[in-house]
């Protein structure tokens, strides 16, 4: 079952390459709890079906990067990019993209959170295994206000000019 606007997130763990050691993580990848990052925050999360393929690289990441500032604006606390990668890719790929303090960049690497959401994507035929699809959505305090998934090959609902006009 694919969630839906008004739906709560399901609780799951997401991980997250820290390139900057802290009391509260440490140095390299850390796993934090869904339930504990969306309590009390608006986040803009988006999906992409992976680190440094062409449209996530050239068009999806880089326009969230672009509208950080105008997301947080309209009350925007965090914004996520989500992909079925691990958290040493999804490092590196945001070192690649800068997007320290802009974009967190969370890694789903078994795609358990993603098949809980029902927003999975099989690329098995093609040698990718299981991805997700490309969506953005709109959380409130964990429950979706907004959300925008993408049709087969599309990049159209889910850019981060689309979320900026749903705020």
């Amino acid at each position: 079952m694919t969630i839906k606007v008004g739906d709560r997130v399901p609780d799951g763990t997401l991980t997250e390459f820290i390139e900057t050691e802290t009391p509260s993580c440490s140095l390299g990848p850390n796993a934090f709890q869904v339930a504990d990052l969306v309590k009390g925050k608006k986040i803009a999360v988006f999906a992409v079906p992976g680190a440094f393929t062409p449209t996530c690289s050239a068009k999806h990441l880089p326009g969230y990067l672009a509208q950080a500032d105008a997301l947080r604006a309209k009350g925007v606390d965090e914004i996520w990019c989500v992909s079925v990668n691990d958290a040493f890719v999804m490092g590196a790929w945001g070192r690649e993209q800068h997007s320290a303090g802009r974009v967190r960049m969370l890694a789903d690497g078994s795609a358990a959170w993603t098949r809980a959401l029902g927003l999975e994507l099989d690329l098995n035929a093609r040698g990718m295994g299981v991805r997700s699809q490309r969506y953005s959505a709109l959380l409130d305090d964990g429950v979706v206000k907004q959300l925008n998934v993408e049709g087969a090959g599309k990049f159209e609902v889910s850019d981060a000019d689309t979320m900026l006009s749903q705020l």
